[in-house]
């Protein structure tokens, strides 16, 4: 069985020790905040990035292009691996259709080499609670069939549920109305999304004010994991610099669930830059997204 390597995109949100100590390659989609480019050899410090937004700035991103994309396997397959790659929604960017059509490229001229592109259909820490998965079946001694396989199956199963402290930046990225941005600010109402199977952020309902929402989290955690509720042996939480809010929605789903591993780290400027300073999101195994 050949050697193979578990690519994925920066966008997975996964702390940088986890990449590393994972021997994890990542696709880099960049963004420009203040007419600065920002990609994998220079990005700003979280916190700076939430603050600039804070204080007006309005990041735009870019996706990976298939050249990119095939400049990253092309060096991997030169090693002698094959490639697993667990991309970026395609509800949500076109990087995932730029890593296919690099695969079917390199097909051509290196017809041994193996290159699974798995359309997440996830993002932030819910992509990388995916590539979390398929991390600890690669080292179960899982091959890359039958890693890609279990992804396939169960990836519609990997929850995403998530608030935001403010609407306007929703409205931007077009996921609320102008009208549901002003209102929604000014009576405190913090709407409750969702990633649905397709992959596209969906909002499923609002509740008025922040603890609230925290609350909100966890009972549409309850209301999708059911049986598969011993599958989250780990959570992963992600947040827009505000690490006190996502250490009160960890206490809840500990004192609700008894669950004791998490994994907890900033949504990242790529996937920051839509939802914008005080995202709050909870992502683990359920029945149903």
């Amino acid at each position: 069985m050949r050697a193979f390597k578990i690519v994925t995109d920066n966008t997975c949100d996964l702390p940088k020790s986890y990449v590393k100590e994972n021997d994890l390659t990542l696709l880099w989609l960049s963004y420009i905040m203040d007419g600065v480019t920002y990609s994998e050899d220079s990005t700003l410090p979280y916190p700076e990035f939430y603050q600039k937004m804070r204080e007006g700035s309005m990041p735009t991103t870019s996706q990976v292009n298939p050249q990119r994309a095939r400049e990253v396997f092309e060096e991997i397959i030169r090693e002698g691996c094959d490639i697993l790659h667990i991309a970026f929604s395609s509800g949500l960017s076109g990087s995932c259709n730029s890593a296919r059509i690099a695969a079917e490229e390199l097909k051509e001229e290196y017809p041994d080499a193996q290159i699974v592109v798995v359309d997440s259909l996830c993002a932030s820490l819910g992509e990388g609670l995916l590539v979390h998965k398929a991390v600890q079946m690669k080292k179960a001694g899982k091959s890359l069939a039958e890693i890609a396989e279990w992804l396939e199956n169960n990836k519609r199963n990997l929850c995403h549920v998530f608030t935001v402290d403010d609407l306007n930046h929703l409205y931007r990225g077009g996921r609320v109305s102008r009208t549901q941005a002003v209102l929604g600010t000014l009576v405190n109402i913090k709407p409750m999304l969702h990633v649905d199977d397709e992959g596209k952020l969906i909002a499923v309902g609002k509740v008025r004010g922040r603890k609230k929402s925290i609350t909100a989290l966890v009972d549409m955690m309850e209301e999708r994991m059911k049986s598969r509720r011993e599958e989250n042996d780990i959570v992963f939480i992600s947040h827009g610099d505000c690490m006190e809010d996502a250490l009160l929605l960890k206490k809840q789903v500990e004192e609700r669930f008894g669950i004791q591993a998490f994994l907890i780290d900033y949504v990242g400027p790529t996937i920051g830059a839509h939802s914008g300073p005080g995202t709050l999101a909870l992502f683990f195994m359920g029945e149903k997204r």
